[in-house]
């Protein structure tokens, strides 16, 4: 993504933004390196000492409802609090239940100004309504996870996409 900001993702690496339990929101198309720039930010974290945690948010609702149904949800919330970043990998290209949307929004929720949250996900917060189920939960998320957050909105064309192009062109 050669529109990025690369002076502020190397500022990103240096871990300051866990510091002050700022948040990351990387939003943005499919194949256009979200996860990946993910990945490398929590590997900085995991570099520089901190605690660093890695779910889809399927697999973070699903072991979220797992946890209630066995009544170990205050344990694995606790967890999840001694963690520094918690990276929410693929938000939006999965719905949940009403019960699933409402713990994920109660794990953005408490890491509110106390730990941080890199999120990636493919639909414009305008359509957070449809993972949230609500107007209200989704407004009082957003306005959470977006108070003391970096933005970067990354839209273009997939790389997967373009690298299967240049193969099928060459004849390999």
């Amino acid at each position: 993504m050669p529109n990025l900001n690369k002076q502020k993702l190397v500022e990103l690496t240096r871990c300051q933004w866990l510091d002050q339990h700022e948040n990351l929101c990387l939003i943005g198309s499919s194949g256009v390196g979200k996860t990946h720039l993910a990945i490398a930010l929590g590997l900085a974290a995991c570099r520089a000492g901190r605690r660093v945690r890695f779910y889809t948010a399927a697999a973070l609702v699903t072991r979220l409802e797992e946890a209630q149904k066995q009544y170990q949800l205050d344990r694995f919330l606790h967890q999840l609090d001694r963690v520094d970043l918690l990276i929410c990998d693929e938000l939006g290209y999965l719905s949940f239940s009403r019960t699933g949307a409402e713990l994920l929004f109660q794990v953005f929720a408490d890491r509110y100004e106390r730990a941080s949250l890199l999120i990636t996900g493919n639909l414009p917060f305008s359509e957070w309504g449809q993972i949230f189920q609500g107007e209200r939960m989704t407004a009082a998320l957003l306005d959470r996870l977006t108070h003391h957050c970096h933005i970067f909105e990354m839209n273009g064309e997939s790389y997967r996409f373009r690298e299967s192009v240049k193969k099928s062109k060459s004849g390999q």
